[in-house]
């Protein structure tokens, strides 16, 4: 079972910050760094997996996420092409500056928002996108500016949404990422078999009835709830692929195709052949 990964990430010498396109598709790396990391995502439809929030995106994802909030690699599990554009800032970005300085304030309430993580939607994703992607032609000094005007033009906006509330449970989960960690490892390894609540509370060292007790804490919802709101979202992201209802309902684990329906309808909102029909011409950032 692998458990958690802290990434350990490696800055050229003389950069306060690495800017890179990573591609790990066929790899499940649930990780963590005290690194910020902003990320641009460009997908037909792809898992957003951030702290204890899991959705899905469609065509593409912008995310800021602060330093230690465990998440998935945004290119997991994609089938078609992708591009992807990924910079990771050191601890001691800019030094105090952004605390301190009063002309950064605005960044600094971005970058404390970041700690739940935090999506863009809408004409910000699409303006902040275009110029993520410019940045390789910049030099060094050019790219730090720059990127520090995107952090303004970001934290000024309105397009966004805080993926984990400030709580308890996003608390709880930060303490004990290790051993969530081996949690999604295993859901994600079998949810489309059936992932056995024993054999997952085995793993992690905890009876059953101490295990269910745990989950909710974490996650406010049951194992089983959990599991289901996994099926969907894979669901979803085979349905935006083009699969048909009934090898999709069966691709994810479901034995029965009208309860498949049912759930699916009670979570999107819509039943999956409304969904399939919807997409592409969708608003892509509310699902």
């Amino acid at each position: 079972m692998n458990e958690i990964q802290l990434e350990k990430v490696v800055f050229e010498p003389g950069k306060s910050f690495k800017l890179f396109s990573p591609r790990l598709r066929n790899t499940f790396l649930w990780h963590y760094h005290p690194e910020y990391e902003l990320v641009y995502v460009e997908a037909d439809a792809g898992i957003r997996h951030v702290g204890s929030h899991i959705s899905g995106y469609t065509q593409s994802d912008l995310v800021f996420i602060g330093g230690n909030l465990p998440h998935l690699n945004f290119d997991y599990r994609l089938r078609s092409e992708y591009h992807q554009v990924v910079i990771q800032l050191r601890e001691d970005f800019m030094g105090n500056a952004i605390n301190t300085s009063p002309e950064f304030s605005v960044i600094n309430q971005l970058f404390k928002r970041s700690a739940s993580g935090v999506a863009f939607y809408g004409e910000t994703k699409t303006i902040a996108a275009q110029r993520l992607k410019r940045l390789e032609n910049l030099s060094s000094f050019y790219q730090l500016m720059e990127l520090m005007d995107i952090f303004l033009f970001l934290a000024n906006s309105t397009e966004y949404q805080v993926l984990n509330g400030d709580d308890l449970s996003l608390r709880f989960f930060l303490k004990d990422k290790i051993r969530m960690g081996a949690i999604y490892e295993y859901i994600d390894a079998n949810y489309n078999r059936k992932p056995d609540v024993n054999v997952v509370a085995e793993k992690v060292y905890l009876t059953t009835p101490a295990f269910c007790r745990y989950f909710k804490r974490q996650t406010n919802m049951t194992f089983t709830d959990f599991v289901n709101q996994y099926r969907i979202d894979m669901a979803k992201n085979l349905l935006m692929q083009d699969k048909n209802i009934t090898e999709t309902c069966y691709a994810v684990g479901f034995e029965s195709l009208s309860y498949f329906n049912k759930l699916f309808n009670k979570i999107v909102g819509q039943n999956p052949s409304e969904f399939k029909r919807s997409w592409p011409g969708r608003d892509a950032d509310h699902h």
